[in-house]
Formats: structure tokens, sequence, C-alpha cells
């Protein structure tokens, strides 16, 4: 390792020891944080969310293969594919991406989850254990009882997830909504600042000095696109309605300005707020102003469901008085119907007794509701899975080329159905017709995966991929290469080609044919693929016929009706009566 390196990262970490150092001094609170935290925590320790944490790094490495290759591991078997397909609906939830996706929920983890464990408490509030039960032993509930409930809660973000979610994020959600209906002001300030000062730390430490240049990046989704919005709500509102009975267990209640200030700030800043939905190939559908507003809302609900006061849900008027002399427009209602026929006066009154004068109506509070519409929310966030995680995946492909790999199939399409969106032709969403992909397609009909794992637009950047399929203890790559030539001035003829799985390399895709946008001696020049290899056309206009050879290796020439090409390097010229003109250049990757 790089000694400079090392020593500027000793200088980050004794710089930030030293800011502690000296507001520990100037900041003297009644009670030290010490004895804060072990009045509610063994030794004054988070155990239950280090022993997660640990967990959620274990999977990564020995589960995922990542202690293989940590830059790249095992994914495909990992997400919460289908009800049918038990492996990833296990470990969905606790696998990762790849190591900036592991950060970034470690990240976010560290931060709210000793919140969420602080306000769960291994101890009872005033410092004492709780009773003689082995469940409320201090240590019992640290090391087992807290992760088991958040492994209950990982399996449901799994369960109930909306598409083939991967990544520890709806748990981190989870801890969020825990907290902050405990502690708002405390969990904004972690889960919005804590979190990415964090993360710009652990980055200092690793790289305290890198040199970047500007270059080409991929082609990809934007940002939002990529985020599993309705698991990462899902998670969120779990964690408020698990923290909201602790309240209310515990008769406590936050400030219901903290709370819904905190909420607010937390949907927006963790983009809560982006809902969208797929249009065509490579097209999405972003409702930034639905999602703001609903954002808004949920904000009130979970206030008044929170904090709600325990008024009575409806006015004053259309209530039953408790004493005889208080008479309503109901009661009244209700003597004149007696008056003219006491049968229909009883049917009268039971309706009455349901719809506002009753004694269990009458109980009803805004806070009730409020934290019964908080109910309804977290059922149809999960409810919205339900239907994907029932339906089965076709596997079946046209493709010109296929790897199979185990119970995997790994192919090249172009324009292929995506099997896991079906289009909603509705307002904005009026054009999405098909939602179609091209990539690299990996499917399998018992693990009920469908996947375009590099898109098109991936591999024409790159050149060439890997993916890996597998499942616990093994892995196998499949490497796909893209090849090609651009005519001048025109779209690139390329070739897909696929190798793994111990078969020979195949030719899985051609491109059409493309003619460059120059003419030699009133002729036309194309490029075609033909055959796994790529031809030079020459053609007069006006006539069919046409003259055929195939591109001359690096530094040679070839010859197609009087016409020579030669090849310097990566670029094909065309030579007639002295001039020469380059007519296709070899497609180049980053």
């Amino acid at each position: 390792m790089d000694p400079i390196a090392v020593g500027f990262g000793l200088v980050v970490l004794a710089t930030l020891l030293g800011s502690v150092a000296v507001v520990r001094r100037l900041y003297r609170p009644k009670r030290p944080w010490g004895e804060a935290a072990r009045a509610r925590l063994v030794w004054g320790v988070p155990w239950g969310s280090i022993v997660v944490l640990v967990g959620v790094c274990c999977v990564y490495l020995f589960v995922q293969d990542g202690i293989t290759d940590f830059a790249d591991p095992v994914t495909i078997p990992y997400r919460a594919w289908s009800y049918f397909a038990p492996l990833g609906m296990l470990t969905a939830s606790f696998s990762h991406a790849g190591p900036s996706h592991l950060l970034g929920n470690l990240a976010g983890a560290a931060v709210v989850a000793p919140i969420a464990e602080y306000a769960w408490g291994h101890y009872a509030e005033d410092g004492a254990e709780r009773s003689d039960s082995r469940l409320a032993d201090p240590r019992v509930r640290a090391l087992v009882v807290f992760p088991v409930v958040v492994v209950a809660v990982g399996l449901a973000t799994s369960l109930f997830a909306l598409g083939p979610v991967i990544g520890f994020s709806g748990i981190v959600f989870a801890f969020a909504g825990f907290a902050i209906v405990h502690y708002p002001i405390a969990t904004l300030i972690g889960t919005v600042g804590l979190q990415g000062a964090l993360l710009t730390v652990l980055q200092a430490l690793q790289s305290p000095i890198s040199v970047h240049v500007a270059e080409a990046s991929p082609p990809g989704p934007p940002s939002w696109a990529t985020i599993a919005i309705q698991g990462h709500g899902l998670g969120f509102f779990i964690g408020i309605v698990l923290g909201a009975l602790v309240l209310e267990r515990r008769s406590r209640r936050p400030n219901p300005l903290h709370l819904w200030l905190a909420v607010l700030l937390f949907g927006f800043g963790k983009s809560l707020w982006a809902i969208y939905w797929f249009g065509g190939e490579n097209t999405f559908v972003l409702l930034r102003g639905p999602g703001v507003v609903v954002v808004a809302v949920l904000a009130v609900v979970v206030t008044i469901g929170v904090t709600g006061s325990e008024s009575p849900l409806l006015p004053h008027r259309f209530r039953r008085g408790e004493g005889t002399s208080d008479r309503t427009a109901v009661d009244r209602a209700l003597e004149l119907a007696r008056n003219s026929a006491d049968r229909t006066g009883n049917r009268l009154e039971r309706v009455a007794a349901i719809a506002g004068g009753g004694a269990n109506a009458g109980r009803r509070h805004h806070k009730r509701a409020a934290f019964l519409a908080v109910l309804l929310v977290t059922a149809s966030l999960a409810g919205l899975a339900v239907p994907t995680n029932v339906l089965v995946i076709d596997g079946e492909t046209t493709a010109d080329a296929a790897v199979e790999i185990e119970d995997y199939t790994v192919t090249y399409e172009e324009g292929a159905q995506n099997q896991l969106v079906s289009p909603v032709a509705v307002g904005p969403l009026e054009e999405a017709v098909s939602m179609e992909s091209s990539g690299v397609i990996v499917s399998s009909d018992r693990h009920q995966v469908w996947l375009d794992a590099v898109t098109s637009q991936q591999l024409a950047f790159s050149g060439e991929e890997t993916v890996y399929v597998g499942g616990p203890g093994w892995r196998e790559g499949v490497t796909v290469e893209r090849t090609g030539w651009e005519p001048v001035g025109n779209e690139t003829v390329y070739q897909v080609w696929i190798e793994g799985g111990g078969e020979d390399r195949q030719l899985a895709h051609e491109s059409n044919e493309s003619t460059a946008d120059v003419r030699i001696d009133d002729r036309n020049v194309t490029v075609a693929s033909e055959d796994e290899e790529f031809l030079l056309e020459v053609t007069e206009p006006d006539e069919d016929e046409s003259a055929t050879v195939p591109v001359p290796a690096e530094n040679e020439s070839a010859t197609a009706d009087g016409l020579t090409f030669e090849r310097e390097n990566e670029t094909v010229y065309a030579v007639s009566n002295g001039t020469e003109v380059p007519v296709a250049v070899e497609e180049t990757y980053d």
C-alpha cells in the first residue's frame, strides 16, 4: 500500500478523533452519553445491530461468493424472483449487487439500526430488567430477539417486494421508520446528514488522494429508475407500524411537529416521491408531482396516526349525548320515526348507532382512523407485489445461440418481450404498448428468473461483459463479446459472440447491413455480416448485382468490382484512380 495514502488516512482519522475530543470538552450534558446508552443497551453497545451487520457481510462473502471476487458477487439466484423460487425470497433482503451497494446499505444501517435498537431497548426504561422471562434477559434481547425480528422484517420485504429486488435497503428503511417515531429529529439528522458523512469518511480513509480523468460512461437508466421504491416504502411503513405499537404499549408519543417534519423531509431526501413506471424500450416515466403529493399526505397521516388526539372522529352535533338532556339531530329524527312506526324507528336507531351515534362508533378517534390508514397503506404496498410474485416465467428463447449451465439459459436477444413488466396504457403511459429488452438475457424456468443482465447499450460501450450464474457453493461465468464495423456516416454493423458452460464460442447475433454515406466512382459500399464474417459489398445505382469481398485483415487489401479496399489499423479505405476515401472504421470500446 502507498505509504503516502496511509499517512493521509491516519491524518484524516486523527483529525476526526481530535474534533470529537474538542466538542466533548466543550459540551457537558447533564447525563453522560455513556450512562444513557448503558441504561438501554447491554454495556451501552448495540449488539443486535452489530450481529445483523456482520450477518449481512457474511451473506455477501460466503453465500454470494464475494470472497472469491469481492467486486463481482453472484447475484442472479439471490433476487426475489417469485414465490416459486424460495432461495431468492429467503436471501434477497440480505444480498447485494456489488461492493458499493453493500457499503451504502451498511452505512445506512450503521446509522439508524442503533437508534432503533436503543428505542426498543435491552432493559426496561428505568434500567431494570423487564421480568424473569428468558426472552426478557437483556443479553437474549440483544443477541437473539433483535436479530430475529430483523430477519422476519427482511423476509416480509422480500415476500412482498415488487420485482426481482436485491439488497438490505428495505430493512434499513424499516429501521428508519421505527426510529423516526421515537426520535424524529435524531433520525432525520442521522439519515440525511450522518449517513453521507460516514460514507465520505470511509472513502477518504480508503483513498485519501485520487486522480480522476474525464471519460465517457456507459448508457444507463436514470438514477431514480434503479430505486426499489415500493420495497423502500414497504420497509419504512413496517417500521412505522412496529414503532407506533411500541409507543402505544409504553404510553408515549413524540412531538407532532418533529414527527411531521422528519417524515416529510425523510421522504423527500430518500426519494420516496420517485414513483415511476416503464415506457417503451429503455424509456421510463417519472410521476414526480403525484409522488410529492403522496409523501406530503402520508406525512400528515403518519403524524396523526402516531400522535393524534383522542377527540371523536365525528363532530359533536352528529353524536348522541351521554345524558338525556343532550339531544342531537339524530335523536330527534329517531323520536319522530318511532311515533310513525316502531319497526322503522328501530331500524333507524341501529343505522344511527353504526353511522354516528352508537357507543362503539362514538369512541372512534382521529388517531385510530389515521393509524388504520397507515395499516392500509402498508397492506396496499405489500399487496402490489402478490400478483407479480405468483406469475410463472416462460424461459423459452428464440435466440440463435444459447449457453446452458445447470438450470440457467444465457442468450443475446434484441427486442425480446420483457416477461417481468406488463404494459399499462393509461394517462402518461398510453404509449407503453409493450416493454422490450435488448441485451444479454438470463432465464430459468426452475428458478423463475428472467433478467436482462447486460443491455445492448452497455455491451456496445464495453465490448465485452461476463455474467455469472450460480448458487450456494458454485459459480460459472458466461462471456459475451461484441465486434463491429461502422460505415462512414451510418449505423454500426456488429456481431455478438457468446461463450461459456464448456461450449465453444458461438455467434449469437448479427445486425443488419449498413451503407457508407460516401460514393466512389458512382458506386456504394455496404458493410454486412453474413455467416460469421464481415463483408464489403459494392453496388452501382439502379442495378441489382453486387460484388462482395471480406473485410481485409490489418495492413492488407482486397478488390471487388475494380474497387480496391486497403485496411490501415482500424480503418478501411476505398482506393480508385488515385483517390483514397475512408469507408468504414472498426468499432472501439471503453
